[in-house]
């Protein structure tokens, strides 16, 4: 006997949709999709179509592939086994197991089928059916009412329903079932959860969700964050994947990234932290059609390992090697003069977040009432605290207000919170924020603030905030956007700046006509469009055709 053959039910006087299965979907009919992921599985010689169709015959014919036509046929009740009884009976007596394939449930691919095929015979069962759980009451109409068909208790647990998609059968308990006659069922049956894929065309609603679906590419998304180099990339990357809606969103994460770990985790998006292996192997496993890397410098070896997989590249902020083999740079923190059609280089192409887009700019005030002090995601190294402890006595002094913001990665948090309640006891206008969500309020109200040289530097431009820089880094140090023709005071590196300089910059900001020239720049800076064609790029990067012809191809 054969080991295994796919049996595909098409009879078109059973579609919902008229030529359902001769119609195209995402550039493929119905049947053909069927018969092609049973190639998947098996060769032609081991697929087998049912049909009424002599359309559909044919096209078996020409895809080289079985089929059995009976212009007669008519499925009449949900049971699948039973009205194929005939085709299967014969079949049985062939093959040690049949599969039976449905053509309407267009998003399963080979590889659910393998998968499926895989746990079935682990389970030493007698049949495997795909089902999809369903969170909700159950109910049942009596006359004119409903009547609950689970208990409350009971409600809470998963419900599940068939997705008809696939049926596997062991010959030798489908021929005992067979014989014991039409309402015969088989015993040892095992489900196999399709809950992503298990969309059943049964109206013109299914067959545009299911259109829809097909043509989406999978964007993977490579993130790096840890205390050295901040939250930024992680940010960017996931206000990216929030404006991409009609694609697959997976993220990679680096080795090292645990920041970044916990930050995509809590925003519910599929991820996976690099292993020991090279980052293009976790990176290529994923089977991407484009990558996005927000990781800084990338080498050759790893660029060079996506070019030669026919991935397509975006690279943010990068000037290794490997730089030169993305399809796409973007490098918005860098200076403008460098841009190219593959490299796209400053502010025209910052991407403002949509908490930014609708906040309040401020208005210029006489006076400085509020100081912000912010040095990003992480601050590893607390200039937070030292930029504090130099500008409080002048503030106390003048009443102005201080506001402190700490990012989620911020280790000095509780040092911090209690350095700010000992300063409190004698100057109430101080206040620590750790973790906000909404930095944009946090610079709604604030005339001047103290900052690093990341992409904050932008927000407070859009917001109007005129502000002293300190560079964290000397790759930071390069961001050309933080210089005074934007409307910042550059003082540098922070370990080679001094206190006297930061006090000297902190004073002559606090006058009006320095602080008005600065906020008279950021007034004339407008990144609200930039967001936008971004993502046009970036999608314009994708290929062509459908998720199943990929699957089709790597068959």
């Amino acid at each position: 006997m054969r080991k295994r053959c796919i049996v595909i039910p098409a009879i078109k006087k059973n579609a919902v949709i008229p030529d359902q299965l001769v119609k195209k979907l995402a550039g493929v009919t119905l049947i053909e999709r069927g018969i092609n992921t049973a190639r998947g599985v098996v060769g032609g010689e081991d697929i087998y179509v049912l049909t009424d169709s002599q359309e559909i015959s044919l096209i078996c014919e020409r895809a080289g592939v079985q089929f059995r036509r009976n212009k007669d046929l008519h499925f009449r009740t949900l049971n699948i086994v039973a009205e194929m009884r005939d085709v299967l009976g014969e079949l049985a007596q062939k093959y040690e197991h049949c599969i039976v394939l449905r053509a309407s449930c267009p998003l399963i691919t080979w590889v659910d089928v393998e998968d499926a095929w895989h746990k079935y015979l682990a389970t030493d069962c007698d049949s495997l059916v795909t089902v999809k759980s369903v969170h909700q009451r159950v109910w049942s109409v009596q006359g004119q009412n409903l009547e609950q068909l689970l208990d409350e208790e009971v409600g809470q647990f998963e419900v599940v329903v068939e997705s008809r998609a696939l049926i596997i059968l062991r010959s030798k308990a489908l021929l005992k079932a067979l014989s014991e006659g039409y309402a015969a069922h088989m015993d040892n049956v095992v489900p196999y959860f399709l809950n992503d894929r298990a969309i059943e065309i049964q109206s013109y609603q299914d067959w545009w969700i299911c259109e829809h679906l097909l043509r989406r590419r999978h964007i993977v998304f490579v993130v790096a964050g840890w205390p050295a180099i901040g939250m930024g990339h992680i940010y960017r990357a996931l206000m990216l994947a929030h404006e991409i809606v009609d694609h697959k969103i997976s993220f990679v994460c680096t080795r090292e990234s645990e920041l970044a770990v916990q930050s995509i985790a809590e925003r519910d998006y599929h991820s996976t932290r690099q292993g020991e292996e090279k980052l293009e192997d976790t990176v290529l496993k994923l089977r991407p059609d484009l990558v996005v890397n927000d990781i800084l410098n990338t080498d050759a070896e790893y660029m060079g390992a996506l070019a030669k997989a026919g991935v397509r590249t975006v690279n943010f902020e990068d000037e290794g090697e490997g730089a030169d083999l993305a399809d796409l740079v973007i490098n918005a923190v860098y200076d403008v003069s460098s841009s190219s059609e593959k490299r796209l280089c400053g502010p025209a192409w910052f991407c403002l977040r949509d908490e930014f887009v609708n906040a309040t700019r401020n208005v210029f005030r006489e006076d400085v009432k509020t100081v912000l002090i912010t040095f990003g995601g992480t601050d590893q190294r607390n200039f937070t605290r030292r930029v504090f402890e130099v500008i409080e006595p002048i503030c106390k002094e003048r009443g102005i207000a201080i506001r402190i913001v700490a990012g989620p990665g911020y280790m000095h948090r509780y040092e911090m919170e209690r350095r700010v309640k000992e300063a409190s006891e004698t100057n109430s206008l101080i206040s620590f924020t750790w973790a906000t969500n909404v930095m944009s309020r946090m610079m709604e109200g604030a005339d001047l603030c103290i900052c690093s040289a990341g992409r904050t530097t932008y927000e407070l431009a859009h917001m109007r905030v005129p502000a002293i820089v300190l560079a964290t880094h000397e790759r930071e140090a390069k961001h050309s956007f933080a210089r005074p023709r934007y409307g910042f005071v550059f003082l540098g590196l922070m370990d080679r700046v001094t206190d006297q300089q930061i006090t000297r910059a902190f004073s002559a900001m606090l006058g009006n006509r320095l602080r008005k020239l600065f906020f008279d720049r950021m007034a004339a800076q407008d990144f609200t469009p930039n967001k936008d064609k971004v993502i046009h790029r970036i999608l314009g990067l994708l290929p062509e055709g459908t998720e199943s012809e990929k699957a089709r191809e790597e068959a």
